[in-house]
């Protein structure tokens, strides 16, 4: 087993993520925007990433879909996204995403900000690890509780009058791109499930082995099949809601990026890997050491 070292802990010069879902695909409120082509070991993004001032705090934004929506949740290259962001100094990630609503007091238009997930996908790379280095990290806790109360906080400022903010639930996330059988549907609200998405939990897992503090901003777009009146909900009902929370969720992470720079929150979350790497550096190939080194270095030190 390796043997761990303090982690780099100083967050002075640490930057925010965001990852754009369905329906926001661009902040524009974004100032001083500079568009950034970043190469990594898994692959390329899902699109040149954004580096910009929101009212003077530095952010980095991605579309996870890319800015035409040309990725299936299946397909979004994971892996690089969060490689992409920590390279550029991120250490905390909002991520806003249109989701289903599995529970009658989640209604279209609400904000939810989950404190769990169920994760039902497939075959998905949900790990930087393998082929020599193997680290298992604590995940009971999928969301970092203090950004997760700044982004909840920020949603409750400037939410409009008659939509409400849920804090905590359960996201399911499915593998999609069919949307869930009346059955399955039934099923995930047996089980205790608030919201259903297609893309968060892969997402959330690998930014905690990146030493990533990760919220979520679901926004409500329709109640998923399981609701009686589902038959009512049109393609142009679910393109407006999307257009609305697009417009919303700006507003909500302009509020949330202005407090984290603030407050420069600490997070379990920031030392995630410290006691999770198992295998010994000096047995790991050289050709893996490299592609780690980004998140590894504090522990193992650089790698030749």
């Amino acid at each position: 087993m390796a043997t761990a070292q303090p982690p780099v802990s100083d967050l002075s010069d640490a930057t925010i993520g965001i990852l754009g879902g369905s329906g926001l695909y661009a902040m524009e409120e974004l100032r001083d925007v500079e568009e950034l082509e970043v190469q990594t070991p898994f692959g390329q993004p899902s699109d040149r990433l954004i580096r910009g001032s929101l009212d003077g705090t530095t952010v980095i934004f991605l579309a996870r879909h890319g800015r035409h929506h040309s990725y299936l949740p299946s397909e979004v290259p994971y892996r690089a996204n969060i490689w992409a962001m920590r390279s550029l100094g991120v250490r905390w990630i909002l991520s806003c995403s249109a989701v289903g609503s599995l529970q009658e007091q989640h209604r279209p238009l609400d904000l939810v900000i989950p404190d769990q997930f169920i994760d039902r996908t497939q075959g998905r790379a949900a790990s930087f690890f393998g082929e020599g280095a193997v680290a298992h990290v604590a995940f009971a806790d999928p969301f970092c509780h203090t950004l997760s109360g700044l982004l909840a906080d920020a949603a409750q400022s400037v939410l409009p009058e008659g939509r409400r903010l849920h804090r905590g639930g359960t996201y399911l996330c499915m593998q999609g791109p069919a949307f869930s059988t009346k059955a399955e549907s039934e099923l995930y609200r047996s089980w205790g499930c608030d919201v259903i998405g297609m893309t968060n939990h892969t997402e959330a897992r690998l930014a905690r082995e990146a030493e990533i503090a990760y919220s979520t901003l679901a926004m409500v777009t329709d109640y998923d099949c399981w609701h009686p009146d589902h038959d009512a909900v049109t393609v142009e009902m679910v393109i407006n809601n999307l257009r609305a929370n697009a417009t919303t969720a700006q507003q909500v992470v302009r509020h949330a990026a202005q407090a984290i720079q603030q407050q420069k929150p600490s997070s379990p979350a920031h030392s995630a890997l410290q006691n999770g790497l198992l295998t010994a550096p000096e047995a790991v190939p050289a050709a893996t050491r490299q592609k780690l080194d980004l998140f590894t270095r504090p522990y193992w030190g650089a790698a030749s």
